[in-house]
């Protein structure tokens, strides 16, 4: 996972550094008139191939249909399945809780990451309740994307397992933090991000469903599953627009890739903090390194993919010197990151340290760190 804390973008004396100043003027160039004529021309587009892999809410699950319901239940059927959902979550083990709840605070800061896709030129919901296919694609994706915290915040909940003062804590402080996220106005830059980012979620909580199941608890596992399914068709529609920038514009697509990938894909909740712990985030991406939940590999496993989907070996026709550079870069990445990896593999055989995590009463968790 990314890095927890910001590089800091001043100088000694208060303004910005020059290589600040030359990446800000770099994808700044994206918000010329004719790269968001780009976008503009391909509204009907979006409106035909991405719309329709949103679901409509009464199609949709809901976290209802996953979780006992008082009402439906009555009394002492609600009470029944309480303490069989108890019963089944004990069985999860501490690690495993941990990725549990660094997923959902991630999922909680929903705000955050709505507010950044409306930050996007030339695609944002200019007035809260716009009718293009653009803004309706944001505001369909993020009642989707509502669901997964409210569902795992209340399974958290009702298990008992969890210091869900201190868990609620983090989540305040990471949407009060905000989030860092590099060329923060520019749809290409953006899509690609998300398309990268929404795979890595989707990964990570269905290895998480398939842990969670291994250890007895099948209905979080189902809980994790549907999370998952949504999120991989969430991937389908930033993969599928970014596909399309490649094809209509490849060389300022293939450049904005290399530019998000110089800098890393930093993880939406990469600023999370509890209140105690300063180094939080770090901690639990090790916890989902050493788990099998969020690794190395996989971070390299959606770079390949995504150079496959885009088809980046194979660009020629389009590209300017800055262009063929970037496409290089960026293939020549896959090995370098799986240098990364191998390091990783290595640290794992190093003596794991226990880290105390506030969420699960300050029991801790082997993790190996840096």
């Amino acid at each position: 996972m990314g890095d927890r804390r910001c590089r800091s973008a001043v100088s000694s004396r208060g303004g910005p550094t020059a290589g600040r100043r030359e990446e800000e003027e770099e994808w700044r160039r994206y918000l010329a008139p004719e790269r968001l004529e780009v976008l503009a021309q391909l509204e009907p587009w979006a409106e035909a191939n991405m719309l329709p892999l949103l679901k409509p809410a009464d199609e949709a699950w809901q976290p209802a249909d996953m979780l006992p319901d008082a009402a439906a239940l009555g009394a002492d059927g609600f009470h029944a399945a309480c303490l069989e959902l108890r019963a089944r979550a004990e069985g999860v083990p501490d690690a495993q809780l941990v990725c549990l709840v660094g997923n959902m605070v991630t999922e909680e800061a929903l705000p955050t990451y709505q507010s950044m896709s409306n930050r996007f030129e030339g695609t944002r919901d200019a007035t809260g309740a716009d009718g293009t296919a653009w803004a309706r694609w944001v505001r369909g994706w993020s009642a989707e994307e509502n669901r997964h915290g409210d569902v795992l915040s209340r399974y958290m909940y009702l298990s008992g397992r969890l210091d869900m003062r201190q868990v609620e804590r983090t989540v305040h402080r990471l949407i009060s933090s905000g989030m860092a996220m590099h060329a923060p106005a520019s749809p290409y830059h953006g899509f690609i991000y998300v398309a990268f980012q929404e795979r890595a979620t989707s990964i990570s909580h269905g290895n998480t469903a398939r842990q969670v199941r291994a250890h007895g608890d099948a209905a979080l596992a189902r809980i994790c599953g549907a999370i998952a399914a949504d999120e991989k068709r969430h991937e389908a529609a930033y993969t599928r627009v970014v596909a399309k920038l490649f094809e209509v514009d490849p060389d300022a697509a293939v450049r904005a890739m290399a530019y998000m990938m110089r800098r890393r894909i930093t993880m939406p909740a990469a600023l999370m903090d509890d209140g105690r712990d300063a180094d939080l985030f770090a901690h639990y991406a090790a916890a989902a390194q050493q788990a099998g939940v969020y690794t190395a590999s996989d971070y390299r496993g959606i770079l390949e993919h995504l150079i496959r989907q885009w088809r980046v070996e194979e660009l020629s026709a389009g590209l300017s010197g800055e262009g063929r550079r970037a496409r290089d870069y960026v293939c020549a990445l896959r090995e370098k990151i799986r240098r990364m990896e191998e390091r990783a593999h290595d640290r794992v055989r190093k003596e794991p340290t226990p880290v105390p995590f506030s969420w699960i009463f300050d029991r801790p968790v082997s993790v190996v760190l840096h």
